[in-house]
């Protein structure tokens, strides 16, 4: 069996709709996965599977979540121990966690992508790429930025961001 971590990248329904996360799990559950668990309301899920190709359990997991809550979202997937090191890899492990966030992405992001939002980037936010996935020290409250507008899938592709609080917590579950 494996172990793997599931994002949902923006899981509102719609105007006045939220996803319970027990309706989330019990899609998970449904597909044949064990041992189903979420961290928050915010659509992080740790469960357990027959080790398979991630895109092949993403598809499955976007699939059902269109069937059963009839909106698509991206779901973007690791096992546990790509996790463990995504968040053993935050290169600002000094900073306030709370302002520190990763873009979690299903493919990788190029030095290129790097460039272009270093070059929007407001003095005070340092940014860096660890295998592909973008971490974002925002210097301050990143809702506060004007980088959030910059970090969507029509410019940078699937992905998700997380702060380091969530992945830190990710990873303690994996224990």
């Amino acid at each position: 069996m494996t172990t793997y971590v599931a994002l949902l990248h923006s899981v509102v329904l719609g105007p006045g709709k939220r996803l319970a996360m027990a309706d989330l799990k019990a899609m998970v559950a449904a597909l044949d996965f064990g041992d189903v668990r979420s961290w928050v309301a915010t659509g992080n899920l740790i469960f357990e599977g027959e080790d398979a190709p991630l895109p092949a359990i993403e598809s499955r997991l976007e699939a059902a979540f269109r069937t059963r809550f009839g909106k698509h979202v991206d779901i973007i997937l690791r096992t546990a121990q790509a996790w463990r090191r995504l968040a053993a890899q935050n290169p600002f492990p000094d900073g306030n966690s709370a302002d520190i966030g990763i873009r979690v992405m299903r493919s990788p992001l190029s030095p290129d992508a790097l460039s272009m939002l270093g070059r929007i980037a407001t003095p005070g936010i340092a940014l860096a790429l660890a295998d592909g996935d973008l971490w974002i020290d925002f210097g301050g409250k990143p809702s506060e930025t004007k980088l959030l507008s910059h970090l969507t899938t029509k410019k940078l592709g699937i992905g998700t961001l997380r702060n380091a609080n969530t992945v830190n917590a990710l990873a303690a579950m994996l224990d």
